[in-house]
Protein backbone atom coordinates (compact mmCIF):
# COMPACT_ATOMS: atom_id res chain seq x y z
CA UNK A 1 0.00 0.00 0.00
CA UNK A 2 1.76 3.15 -1.23
CA UNK A 3 1.06 5.98 1.25
CA UNK A 4 4.48 7.64 1.54
CA UNK A 5 3.21 10.88 -0.01
CA UNK A 6 0.56 11.34 2.71
CA UNK A 7 1.08 13.28 5.95
CA UNK A 8 2.34 11.29 8.95
CA UNK A 9 -1.09 11.44 10.61
CA UNK A 10 -2.88 10.05 7.58
CA UNK A 11 -0.16 7.42 7.00
CA UNK A 12 -0.48 6.13 10.56
CA UNK A 13 -4.29 6.09 10.51
CA UNK A 14 -4.47 4.37 7.13
CA UNK A 15 -1.93 1.71 8.10
CA UNK A 16 -3.87 0.91 11.28
CA UNK A 17 -7.19 0.95 9.41
CA UNK A 18 -5.85 -1.48 6.81
CA UNK A 19 -4.71 -3.85 9.58
CA UNK A 20 -8.16 -3.65 11.18
CA UNK A 21 -9.81 -4.57 7.87
CA UNK A 22 -7.61 -7.68 7.70
CA UNK A 23 -8.66 -8.73 11.21
CA UNK A 24 -12.30 -8.01 10.28
CA UNK A 25 -11.99 -10.59 7.50
CA UNK A 26 -12.52 -8.26 4.56
CA UNK A 27 -11.32 -9.61 1.23
CA UNK A 28 -8.13 -8.32 -0.40
CA UNK A 29 -10.08 -6.64 -3.18
CA UNK A 30 -12.45 -4.91 -0.75
CA UNK A 31 -9.58 -3.78 1.50
CA UNK A 32 -7.76 -2.34 -1.49
CA UNK A 33 -10.85 -0.44 -2.59
CA UNK A 34 -11.62 0.97 0.88
CA UNK A 35 -8.03 2.07 1.45
CA UNK A 36 -7.84 3.58 -2.03
CA UNK A 37 -10.93 5.67 -1.29
CA UNK A 38 -9.45 6.93 1.98
CA UNK A 39 -6.12 7.76 0.30
CA UNK A 40 -8.06 9.87 -2.22
CA UNK A 41 -9.82 11.66 0.64
CA UNK A 42 -6.50 12.32 2.39
CA UNK A 43 -5.07 13.84 -0.78
CA UNK A 44 -7.96 16.30 -1.13
CA UNK A 45 -8.49 17.63 2.40
CA UNK A 46 -6.14 19.74 4.47
CA UNK A 47 -7.37 18.44 7.83
CA UNK A 48 -5.91 15.46 9.67
CA UNK A 49 -7.94 12.27 10.31
CA UNK A 50 -8.85 13.43 13.83
CA UNK A 51 -9.90 16.94 12.76
CA UNK A 52 -11.61 16.42 9.40
CA UNK A 53 -15.16 17.77 9.71
CA UNK A 54 -18.61 16.90 8.43
CA UNK A 55 -18.40 19.90 6.08
CA UNK A 56 -15.04 18.65 4.76
CA UNK A 57 -16.61 15.30 3.90
CA UNK A 58 -19.67 16.83 2.25
CA UNK A 59 -17.46 19.17 0.19
CA UNK A 60 -15.24 16.28 -0.90
CA UNK A 61 -18.11 14.03 -1.98
CA UNK A 62 -19.86 16.89 -3.78
CA UNK A 63 -16.77 18.18 -5.60
CA UNK A 64 -15.95 14.97 -7.47
CA UNK A 65 -17.34 14.33 -10.96
CA UNK A 66 -18.42 10.80 -10.12
CA UNK A 67 -21.31 8.63 -11.20
CA UNK A 68 -23.84 8.06 -8.37
CA UNK A 69 -22.63 4.49 -7.80
CA UNK A 70 -19.01 5.64 -7.41
CA UNK A 71 -20.07 8.40 -5.03
CA UNK A 72 -22.04 5.90 -2.96
CA UNK A 73 -19.06 3.51 -2.80
CA UNK A 74 -16.73 6.29 -1.64
CA UNK A 75 -19.27 7.39 0.97
CA UNK A 76 -19.41 3.82 2.30
CA UNK A 77 -15.62 3.75 2.67
CA UNK A 78 -15.57 7.10 4.47
CA UNK A 79 -18.34 6.02 6.85
CA UNK A 80 -16.46 2.81 7.65
CA UNK A 81 -13.18 4.67 8.24
CA UNK A 82 -14.67 7.41 10.40
CA UNK A 83 -16.75 4.92 12.39
CA UNK A 84 -13.56 2.94 13.05
CA UNK A 85 -11.81 6.14 14.17
CA UNK A 86 -14.65 6.90 16.57
CA UNK A 87 -15.27 3.48 18.13
CA UNK A 88 -11.54 2.89 18.69
CA UNK A 89 -11.15 6.20 20.52
CA UNK A 90 -9.05 7.90 17.86
CA UNK A 91 -11.55 10.75 17.77
CA UNK A 92 -14.43 11.74 20.05
CA UNK A 93 -17.04 12.13 17.32
CA UNK A 94 -18.00 10.60 13.99
CA UNK A 95 -18.32 13.30 11.30
CA UNK A 96 -19.60 10.75 8.79
CA UNK A 97 -22.58 9.67 10.90
CA UNK A 98 -24.92 12.21 9.32
CA UNK A 99 -23.70 12.02 5.73
CA UNK A 100 -26.79 11.82 3.50
CA UNK A 101 -27.59 8.54 1.84
CA UNK A 102 -26.69 8.57 -1.85
CA UNK A 103 -29.42 7.22 -4.04
CA UNK A 104 -28.42 5.42 -7.21
CA UNK A 105 -31.00 5.43 -10.02
CA UNK A 106 -32.30 2.04 -11.06
CA UNK A 107 -29.94 0.69 -13.67
CA UNK A 108 -30.74 -0.48 -17.16
CA UNK A 109 -28.60 -2.75 -19.34
CA UNK A 110 -26.05 -0.77 -21.32
CA UNK A 111 -23.90 -3.27 -23.22
CA UNK A 112 -21.08 -1.77 -25.27
CA UNK A 113 -21.81 -2.28 -29.00
CA UNK A 114 -19.69 -4.74 -30.94
CA UNK A 115 -18.26 -1.93 -33.09
CA UNK A 116 -17.01 -0.21 -29.91
CA UNK A 117 -15.46 -3.45 -28.67
CA UNK A 118 -13.72 -4.00 -32.02
CA UNK A 119 -12.36 -0.44 -31.95
CA UNK A 120 -10.95 -1.01 -28.47
CA UNK A 121 -9.30 -4.30 -29.36
CA UNK A 122 -7.76 -2.92 -32.55
CA UNK A 123 -6.36 0.19 -30.86
CA UNK A 124 -4.99 -1.52 -27.74
CA UNK A 125 -1.49 -2.64 -26.95
CA UNK A 126 -0.99 -6.15 -25.57
CA UNK A 127 -1.60 -5.22 -21.93
CA UNK A 128 -4.70 -3.10 -22.59
CA UNK A 129 -6.12 -5.71 -24.99
CA UNK A 130 -6.00 -8.27 -22.20
CA UNK A 131 -7.85 -5.85 -19.88
CA UNK A 132 -10.55 -5.31 -22.52
CA UNK A 133 -10.82 -9.07 -23.08
CA UNK A 134 -11.25 -9.83 -19.39
CA UNK A 135 -14.12 -7.34 -19.19
CA UNK A 136 -15.84 -8.21 -22.48
CA UNK A 137 -15.24 -11.97 -22.67
CA UNK A 138 -15.07 -12.94 -18.99
CA UNK A 139 -17.26 -10.27 -17.35
CA UNK A 140 -14.71 -9.16 -14.75
CA UNK A 141 -15.09 -5.94 -12.77
CA UNK A 142 -12.35 -3.28 -12.91
CA UNK A 143 -11.11 -4.29 -9.48
CA UNK A 144 -11.05 -7.96 -10.45
CA UNK A 145 -9.04 -7.17 -13.57
CA UNK A 146 -6.62 -5.08 -11.53
CA UNK A 147 -6.02 -7.94 -9.07
CA UNK A 148 -5.76 -10.76 -11.61
CA UNK A 149 -2.81 -13.08 -10.98
CA UNK A 150 -1.20 -15.82 -13.00
CA UNK A 151 -1.33 -18.22 -10.07
CA UNK A 152 -5.14 -17.91 -10.09
CA UNK A 153 -5.31 -19.89 -13.34
CA UNK A 154 -6.34 -23.52 -13.23
CA UNK A 155 -7.52 -26.24 -15.61
CA UNK A 156 -11.09 -27.48 -15.30
CA UNK A 157 -12.35 -30.62 -17.01
CA UNK A 158 -13.50 -28.56 -20.01
CA UNK A 159 -10.75 -25.94 -20.20
CA UNK A 160 -8.95 -23.13 -18.35
CA UNK A 161 -10.63 -21.22 -15.52
CA UNK A 162 -9.66 -18.16 -13.50
CA UNK A 163 -10.24 -18.01 -9.75
CA UNK A 164 -11.70 -14.57 -9.07
CA UNK A 165 -12.13 -12.97 -5.65
CA UNK A 166 -15.11 -10.65 -5.99
CA UNK A 167 -17.24 -8.42 -3.81
CA UNK A 168 -17.98 -9.61 -0.32
CA UNK A 169 -15.01 -11.97 -0.38
CA UNK A 170 -16.92 -14.37 -2.64
CA UNK A 171 -14.70 -16.54 -4.85
CA UNK A 172 -15.90 -17.81 -8.21
CA UNK A 173 -14.38 -19.78 -11.07
CA UNK A 174 -14.76 -18.09 -14.45
CA UNK A 175 -14.15 -20.18 -17.59
CA UNK A 176 -11.66 -18.51 -19.93
CA UNK A 177 -10.95 -18.64 -23.63
CA UNK A 178 -7.70 -20.54 -24.09
CA UNK A 179 -6.06 -17.56 -25.76
CA UNK A 180 -6.87 -15.23 -22.85
CA UNK A 181 -5.61 -17.80 -20.36
CA UNK A 182 -2.35 -18.09 -22.33
CA UNK A 183 -1.88 -14.31 -22.23
CA UNK A 184 -2.31 -14.26 -18.44
CA UNK A 185 0.10 -17.19 -18.03
CA UNK A 186 2.67 -15.44 -20.22
CA UNK A 187 2.72 -12.51 -17.80
CA UNK A 188 3.94 -14.70 -14.93
CA UNK A 189 2.58 -16.15 -11.70
CA UNK A 190 2.25 -12.83 -9.88
CA UNK A 191 0.15 -9.75 -10.62
CA UNK A 192 -0.91 -9.70 -14.26
CA UNK A 193 -0.95 -5.89 -14.23
CA UNK A 194 1.81 -4.73 -11.85
CA UNK A 195 1.53 -1.25 -10.38
CA UNK A 196 2.18 0.89 -7.34
CA UNK A 197 -1.09 0.21 -5.48
CA UNK A 198 -0.42 -2.87 -3.35
CA UNK A 199 1.74 -4.21 -6.18
CA UNK A 200 -0.92 -3.96 -8.89
CA UNK A 201 -2.74 -1.26 -10.85
CA UNK A 202 -5.68 0.41 -9.16
CA UNK A 203 -9.21 -0.31 -10.41
CA UNK A 204 -9.56 3.36 -11.39
CA UNK A 205 -6.43 3.21 -13.54
CA UNK A 206 -7.63 0.05 -15.27
CA UNK A 207 -10.90 1.82 -16.00
CA UNK A 208 -9.09 4.81 -17.51
CA UNK A 209 -6.94 2.63 -19.76
CA UNK A 210 -9.98 0.78 -21.10
CA UNK A 211 -12.21 3.85 -21.48
CA UNK A 212 -9.59 5.71 -23.50
CA UNK A 213 -9.70 2.97 -26.12
CA UNK A 214 -13.43 3.29 -26.73
CA UNK A 215 -15.24 6.13 -28.53
CA UNK A 216 -17.94 8.08 -26.74
CA UNK A 217 -18.72 7.45 -23.09
CA UNK A 218 -18.38 3.67 -23.10
CA UNK A 219 -16.50 2.17 -20.14
CA UNK A 220 -15.08 -1.07 -18.79
CA UNK A 221 -18.37 -1.54 -16.94
CA UNK A 222 -20.34 -1.44 -20.20
CA UNK A 223 -18.06 -4.20 -21.48
CA UNK A 224 -19.17 -6.23 -18.44
CA UNK A 225 -22.76 -5.50 -19.50
CA UNK A 226 -21.80 -6.68 -22.99
CA UNK A 227 -20.53 -9.96 -21.58
CA UNK A 228 -23.68 -10.49 -19.51
CA UNK A 229 -26.01 -9.73 -22.41
CA UNK A 230 -24.10 -11.95 -24.85
CA UNK A 231 -23.92 -14.82 -22.36
CA UNK A 232 -27.65 -14.61 -21.62
CA UNK A 233 -28.56 -14.31 -25.30
CA UNK A 234 -26.79 -17.59 -26.06
CA UNK A 235 -27.78 -19.81 -23.14
CA UNK A 236 -30.87 -17.96 -21.78
CA UNK A 237 -29.75 -19.14 -18.33
CA UNK A 238 -29.92 -16.17 -15.97
CA UNK A 239 -28.59 -18.22 -13.03
CA UNK A 240 -25.47 -19.18 -14.98
CA UNK A 241 -24.87 -15.53 -15.87
CA UNK A 242 -25.41 -14.55 -12.22
CA UNK A 243 -22.68 -16.96 -11.10
CA UNK A 244 -20.30 -15.84 -13.84
CA UNK A 245 -20.71 -12.18 -12.83
CA UNK A 246 -20.42 -12.92 -9.11
CA UNK A 247 -23.73 -11.30 -8.17
CA UNK A 248 -25.34 -12.10 -4.84
CA UNK A 249 -28.82 -11.58 -6.31
CA UNK A 250 -30.27 -12.49 -9.69
CA UNK A 251 -32.12 -9.15 -9.57
CA UNK A 252 -28.78 -7.40 -10.03
CA UNK A 253 -27.95 -9.68 -12.96
CA UNK A 254 -31.19 -8.67 -14.66
CA UNK A 255 -29.96 -5.07 -14.73
CA UNK A 256 -26.91 -6.20 -16.70
CA UNK A 257 -28.63 -8.36 -19.29
CA UNK A 258 -30.32 -6.79 -22.29
CA UNK A 259 -33.24 -8.81 -23.65
CA UNK A 260 -32.08 -10.36 -26.97
CA UNK A 261 -33.50 -8.98 -30.22
CA UNK A 262 -36.67 -10.80 -31.16
CA UNK A 263 -37.09 -12.43 -27.75
CA UNK A 264 -40.21 -10.45 -26.84
CA UNK A 265 -41.91 -11.24 -30.16
CA UNK A 266 -40.93 -14.90 -29.81
CA UNK A 267 -42.46 -14.94 -26.32
CA UNK A 268 -45.72 -13.46 -27.62
CA UNK A 269 -45.76 -15.96 -30.49
CA UNK A 270 -45.24 -18.83 -28.04
CA UNK A 271 -48.15 -17.61 -25.89
CA UNK A 272 -50.42 -17.49 -28.95
CA UNK A 273 -49.29 -20.79 -30.44
CA UNK A 274 -52.16 -23.07 -31.37
CA UNK A 275 -54.77 -20.35 -31.59
CA UNK A 276 -56.25 -18.78 -34.73
CA UNK A 277 -56.48 -15.23 -33.40
CA UNK A 278 -57.85 -13.79 -36.64
CA UNK A 279 -60.74 -16.27 -36.59
CA UNK A 280 -61.32 -15.58 -32.90
CA UNK A 281 -61.68 -11.87 -33.66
Amino acid sequence: MVIAHLSPAWRAALTEFAAWLVVAGMSTASRSLRCYHIRRLAEHVTATPDTVSYDDLVWYLEAQTWAPDTRRSNRASIVKFMTWMHVTGRRVDNPAALLPTIRVPAGVPRPAPERVLRTALIGADERARLMVSLAAFAGLRRGEIATTRGDQLADDYDGPVLRVLGKGGRTRLVPLDAGIAAQIAARGQGWTFPGQIDGHLSPAHVGKIVSRLMPGDWTAHTLRHRFASAAYSDARDIRAVQELLGHASVRTTQIYTAVPDGARRAAVAAAAAGYNLQAAG
